[in-house]
Parts: structure tokens; sequence; C-alpha cells
């Protein structure tokens, strides 16, 4: 009699784990992408801080005048660090170092009584699955680009 019951159970659940598989996994894959997108625009956070900070860094060697100490960016100076921070160099060449990174995204100046040296960023990532979501007509687009900003301050040496 066990045996008989036992039987009818498991003949009465063979399509349950391909019912189980069809919920969750949707579930699983957006979770996987979710992970791999939070840690890509981790890691390109972490590339923008790094080129603003070596940007920050030449400008201060290089834009004191004199031994007062004073900081005068000229369009030379600016332009180098633009290229550093977007490029990696100061002569332009090669690929960007983030996608859709370019020169002109860059902001330099002095602050701080003219002591300092002031460089930013702002940069918009944008997801692998493009820069918005698009909702098939249940609302309103949403947009996905996230906007990072990363500023370094650093006293003329």
């Amino acid at each position: 009699m066990t045996i008989r019951w036992y039987s009818n159970m498991v003949r009465n659940q063979r399509g349950l784990a391909t019912v189980e598989m069809a919920i969750g996994l949707p579930v699983l894959l957006l979770l996987m992408l979710a992970t791999a997108e939070l840690g890509r625009l981790i890691s390109q956070y972490d590339t923008l801080n790094n080129a603003v900070r070596d940007g920050a860094r030449y400008a201060a060697s290089v834009s004191a005048q004199g031994s007062t100490g004073f900081v005068i960016i000229t369009s030379t100076i600016q332009n180098n660090v633009a290229n550093l921070v977007a490029t990696g160099n100061v002569n332009g060449n090669g690929a960007p170092l983030l996608p859709g990174l370019s020169p002109s995204d860059v902001s330099v100046s002095a602050t701080g009584n003219q002591l300092y040296v002031e460089v930013s960023v702002t940069y918009n990532y944008e997801p692998i699955t493009g820069p918005t979501l698009q909702t098939f007509g249940l609302g309103n687009v949403m947009p996905l680009a996230v906007p990072l900003t990363s500023v370094a301050v650093m006293r003329a040496l």
C-alpha cells in the first residue's frame, strides 16, 4: 500500500521541476545581470577616480609658478590634464580610458587662494543593455544612465 501511494505521488510531480525552472530562471538571470552590471559600474568608477587623481597630480606638479606656490592654469596645462584624464597620456594618443570619455568632459581650475589644483569629471555610465529600459507600452521609458562624478584637489608643488 505504501509503495503504491509513493509511486502515484512521484508520477503526479513529473512536470513540477519544469514549472519551478520556468519561474526561477528569469529571477536568477536578472540577479546575475544586475551583479555583473554593478561590478562593471564599480570598475569604471575606480578607473575614473584613478585617472582624475593622476590628472590632479600632474597639474599640481606643473602649475605652480615660481617659489610663491601660486597656481596658474594655462591652456596648455588644461589640455594636457584633459588628455591625461581621458586617454592616459598628455598627448591624447590612443583610445579613451572609458567608453565615451572625452577631454571636453574634464574641468581644471585653481582653488583655495590659488594654492590648490582641482580636477573634476562628470562621466555618464551606460549599462551593457543600453541607456534606457523599454517598458513595451506599459509606461514611460526608464533611463538607466548613471552620472559618475569624480573630483580631486591637490596642493601645487
